[in-house]
Parts: C-alpha cells; structure tokens; sequence
C-alpha cells in the first residue's frame, strides 16, 4: 500500500547535486558562515538528496560535508542541521546507542523511539546496530535497564506485534487489564506489559474502548495511577502511538516547549525525524489539542538560525 507523506519537506523538483554542493562550498568559505544559505538550501532538499549533495560534496571538493558543517556552525543549530544530514535509520541508530552509553541512561530516547516506530523500522534498526557497533542492541538496553520496563523494552524490540483487530480477545484482553490494574491490589503489570506490547494498534484502539466501558477509566488514566517511573511512561507512549503517532509527537513537542527552559534536544530530534513522515499530522494535532499552533509555539520558544530552521521544518502557521 502506497501511503502519500505526509511530511513538509519533501524532495525538491529540479535536483541537481553539484549545483547544491557548490552552494554550500561558498557559504562555508572564507571568512564568515553564510548561514542562511544553509539552511534555506538543506531544509528544502528530502534526506536521500542530502546524501546525494554530501557525495557530490566530497567528489568535488575532497572534504567531508558533515565535517565542515561542523566546523563552522556551532550549538543547537549545528546539532539540528547534522541531525538533517544523518539517514534517518542511522539517526535511529546513534540516539539509541548514545542514550544507552551515555552517562547514565536517557530512557527519554528509548521511550519515544521503540514506542513510535513500526515493526520493520524497529527491525532495521537492529539490524543497522549490530553493524554498525558490533553489539546486540538487546543486550545493552537490558544491561541498562530493569523491571517492567526492561521487558516492554524487550518485547519491542521483538518486533512481532499482532497484525490485524482479533475480534474474539478484545474483551477478555480489556478484562485481563482491569484485572490487572483498577480491580486488584497492587498492580500486576506483567499483564499490561504483555498485551500493550503485543496487540496491533487496530486492536488496541478496541480494547481501550472496551476497557473504557468496563471500568469508566480511559487507558491512560488507568496507567497513571497504577505505575510510576519509566514504565508508566514507556506504558503511556505505547498507549498514545496506537492511538495516534502523531498525536504522540504532537504533545511530545508541546511538553518539549512549555513552562520553563526548552527541551532543545527532544525537539531536534521530532522535527529532524518527523519532517519527511507525518509533520503535517501532527501539526493539524497539536492545533487541536493545544491552544496555539507548533509555528507559534517553535517561534516563542527558539531564536536565531535554529529557530529559522526549526520553522521551516515546520513548514507553516496553523494559527
């Protein structure tokens, strides 16, 4: 099934590579950093056509492009744009391994990565770890985390979610949670962790109405009050992404955003990963649910070339 994307960038018509390199050879060139050559150009162009100028690049000016990049932008722009520049399964792949051998753990990353993505990203993801860091990418969440949360983990990185709505289990997997969580002492989260973890988002999206009727609780109010910590909000996300991904990203960014201090490194990471997917979703979401729009919100809360890209990520007001 071919999906349109839903994205606000996308490849750009008249592409040619080497007329991009060399604009971006200029703008780094002598002295100064034409910055907004950058920006404009990078943020106009799809991921695949950022690898191509980034051959080109190299090809023609035997100099890395990323590289330069680097040495003449700096702080949460510089971070934003190589964001930009990294193939979206290799971006997957380092956020993990830096959020696992990082000090500490930034279960942050781990949550809204392992939560959003499909199966066969999650697959690939894998995959691309192995490789490119000889590691099991299993192993080492398990050897940073514990719990409940350590298995849910586990259970998604399986990547073998049902397909498809079982009609005979609704109820008793709505039960099995009530069960589970409102009807007893205590909570038995094993339950929730393996129904959450296993179930398609068709039949999830069920199981919560059904749940809803049981109990007279939505899903998540449910989970707020039966668990606490990384599992409540590894539980929360998985919640939220059956029932809509990007309903997910749309409050991810406003909490980003709102009261003091910015979560810059939450909002590079959505914009960059969600620009080329379903940006326009979650910007007609975040309209819905909030009471101002993702342009509005980006434009209060960032300055600079930063914000000048982040808007263009954005790709419009909702106002």
């Amino acid at each position: 099934m071919f999906q349109a994307s839903r994205g606000t960038v996308k490849a750009s018509g008249n592409f040619n590579a080497s007329a991009d390199a060399q604009v971006l050879y200029n703008a780094m060139k002598g002295l100064g950093t034409d910055e907004d050559a950058i920006l404009q150009l990078l943020t106009a162009r799809s991921n695949g056509q950022r690898q191509e100028i980034k051959a080109t690049y190299k090809t023609l000016f035997g100099k890395d492009l990323i590289d330069d990049l680097k040495g003449e932008l700096g702080g949460k722009f510089e971070t934003l744009i190589v964001a930009l520049m990294t193939p979206p399964l290799a971006y997957d792949v380092m956020l993990l391994r830096n959020a696992i051998k990082g000090a500490g753990t930034d279960e942050k990353v781990l949550v809204e990565i392992l939560a959003s993505r499909t199966c066969q990203q999650v697959k690939d993801i894998v995959a691309a770890y192995r490789q490119e860091y000889d590691d099991d990418l299993e192993e080492d969440i398990c050897g940073d985390t514990s719990g409940h949360f350590k298995r849910l983990l586990v259970i998604l990185l399986q990547a073998n979610r049902q397909t498809g709505i079982q009609q005979g289990n609704i109820e008793s997997d709505a039960q099995a949670l009530f069960k589970a969580g409102e009807e007893k002492f205590g909570t038995d989260e094993q339950s929730f962790v393996t129904i959450l973890g296993n179930r398609s988002a068709e039949h999830l999206r069920k199981v919560f109405d059904a749940y809803m009727k049981i109990t007279g609780y939505e899903m998540e109010e449910s989970i707020k009050r039966e668990t606490s910590g990384n599992l409540k909000d590894l539980l929360l996300a998985v919640v939220k992404c059956a029932r809509s991904v990007p309903g997910y990203f749309a409050e991810t960014l406003y909490y980003a955003m709102k009261g003091a201090g910015t979560d810059d490194d939450t909002l590079i990471r959505v914009m960059a990963s969600r620009s080329e997917v379903d940006m326009l979703d979650i910007r007609a979401d975040f309209r819905r649910n909030f009471a101002c729009s993702l342009f509005s919100m980006i434009k209060g809360d960032t300055g600079g070339d930063y914000r000048k890209a982040l808007l263009l990520l954005c790709g419009g007001d909702d106002a």
